[in-house]
């Protein structure tokens, strides 16, 4: 059995987020968790009061990452929108924190979590229909929509409890 080349090692490392999409069970929520747990620890080291001003650039990384990416991880695992190819999650989730940027960061990431899971899951429209486009738009287009509805339920909850 030959070993992939180091590229693909690499590409294989930034598709599953460092290796969380290839968990058992899953992967996605485990992508989104990685970027929760990421998204906790800057908040928590910069100080809750604010969100991290990176939270935006982080939605457009990992969009651009999906694109350029996507062609390589379905020629590699041989599956359209394999379910290792977590870094669309992450995507969604930076988009669904970004809004909040003056929001306590503990709550807008527990709720931005629950709600971009939730809707990731259930595909609302248009989200589904955006999933069948070609490659890297399809993959990615449907989490950043999640994303948007996540960041809309988030709101309201925060407006409701935390203004």
């Amino acid at each position: 059995m030959t070993r992939p080349p180091l590229a693909d090692i690499l590409a294989d490392g930034v598709v599953t987020a460092g290796g969380l999409g290839k968990l058992p069970v899953a992967p996605g929520t485990w992508g989104s968790l990685g970027a929760a747990a990421a998204h906790a620890l800057a908040a928590w080291l910069i100080g809750t009061a604010q969100a991290p001003a990176f939270l935006p650039a982080l939605a457009i990384l990992f969009t651009l990452a999906c694109l350029v990416y996507c062609p390589w991880a379905e020629r590699f695992y041989k599956k359209k929108d394999p379910a290792p190819f977590v870094i669309d999650e992450l995507a969604g989730y930076f988009l669904t924190v970004s809004f909040f940027p003056n929001a306590p960061q503990l709550a807008v990431g527990v709720l931005g979590f629950c709600f971009f899971r939730l809707f990731d899951i259930v595909k609302p429209f248009p989200a589904r229909r955006a999933e069948r486009l070609p490659a890297g738009v399809g993959i990615v287009l449907d989490d950043l929509i999640a994303g948007l509805y996540a960041a809309l339920c988030t709101g309201l909850v925060l407006a409701l409890f935390f203004d």
